[in-house]
């Protein structure tokens, strides 16, 4: 019987793929690197270790953001991008890369960044100079919102609440204009939003329309085989407003490696280091991926393999965001790009979803 997985790669050579960033003449590898390990659970030697091979396999996209490391502390806080801009320094490699960089939303916990979060013109600028400077750059090629300044659901909130004593004010096309000004300073190239609702990007996208300037040109929000919330309402604005997916934690923050569900996992693994990540960790979350890993063995796959595979064929998808503590998982998640599931593996998958629906927001 032939297999019902074409494995395509091998491990010294894979085929990587490219698409462009929507609307604009950037071709980003459909792989990128995340970095958010960089700085906690990664050192500087290891982080360029990861930059040296995710190049060399045809990695051409970094994701940071100006408050990495992942949990980010006063300590830590910055030294992702430190390490991205030694790296870029020493290998003389910044005109072949696009770097996407965030900004921090409002955050209570987080005023060690700066006391003034938020979108505000002064605050925008303020943080690309510093991302800037850490990065030993003079642009960056994809800026993006990091979360909304407004109370709205992401990071896993449920059931949307309107909260009447919000202060948050609709300051959208304010952000525009702030956005458009980094451009034509050519501090940016293109800007995004991540962890956005479809009211959001919309209202984004109708700013942009009036004052005739660049759209935000993708969203980067969770998405993965145990989250595919993004599949109501955000996905049919990517195809209609041609706004890709750049999707994060498509492993789940690591439960779809397998390791926690078949208790391999070690004390230094994430999701047991920061217990903040709870979402991931529920009874019916195990259960979906109990019965995702036994598609993949069924088909000589891992489930890494097969999530990241099923992420990367999404016809949303511009690109899918991994991350690794060390070369052997960065090279499975890279790998995945020559993988194709058959429909067959597709079909069991969707059937999986209809019981489990986004059981890990």
């Amino acid at each position: 019987m032939a297999p019902i997985a074409l494995l395509k790669f091998a491990t010294k050579s894979i085929n990587m793929k490219y698409d462009y960033l929507s609307g604009t003449s950037i071709k980003v590898s459909k792989i990128c690197l995340g970095t958010m390990t960089f700085g906690q659970q990664n050192t500087e030697a290891e982080a360029h270790s990861q930059l040296d091979f995710a190049f060399e396999k045809g990695v051409n996209f970094i994701d940071t953001a100006e408050l990495y490391a992942v949990p980010s502390t006063k300590e830590n806080n910055g030294k992702t991008e430190d390490f991205i801009g030694s790296w870029l320094s020493k290998s003389g490699k910044r005109d072949q890369l696009i770097i996407g960089t965030k900004v921090t939303g409002v955050s209570n916990n987080l005023k060690f960044i700066s006391e003034n979060l938020g979108f505000s013109k002064d605050r925008v600028n303020e943080a690309v100079n510093r991302s800037l400077k850490r990065l030993k750059t003079d642009y960056v090629d994809l800026y993006q919102l990091h979360w909304p300044e407004r109370k709205a659901n992401f990071f896993g909130q449920l059931g949307y609440e309107h909260d009447k004593n919000d202060p948050w004010t609709d300051n959208i096309s304010e952000v525009v204009a702030t956005m458009d000004h980094l451009v034509k300073a050519g501090k940016i190239r293109h800007w995004g939003l991540s962890n956005e609702t479809p009211w959001g990007t919309m209202r984004f996208l109708q700013e942009a329309d009036k004052a005739g300037v660049q759209r935000p040109v993708s969203i980067q929000n969770p998405y993965s085989l145990v989250n595919r919330s993004y599949e109501v309402g955000m996905s049919e604005i990517s195809m209609r407003e041609n706004i890709g997916c750049l999707a994060y934690s498509p492993l789940a923050m690591g439960i779809l490696s397998g390791k926690y569900y078949h208790k391999t996992d070690q004390p230094h693994n994430r999701l047991n280091q920061f217990k903040a990540y709870n979402r991931y960790r529920s009874d019916i979350a195990n259960r979906a991926i109990g019965k995702y890993y036994e598609i993949s063995q069924s088909n000589g796959l891992s489930i890494t393999q097969m999530a990241l595979a099923f992420v990367n064929s999404r016809s949303f998808m511009t690109s899918t965001i991994i991350g690794a503590t060390s070369l052997t998982q960065l090279e499975e998640n890279i790998n995945s790009i020559d993988i194709v599931l058959s429909d067959e593996i597709i079909n069991q998958i969707e059937n999986i979803h209809k019981e489990y629906s986004n059981p890990a927001l």
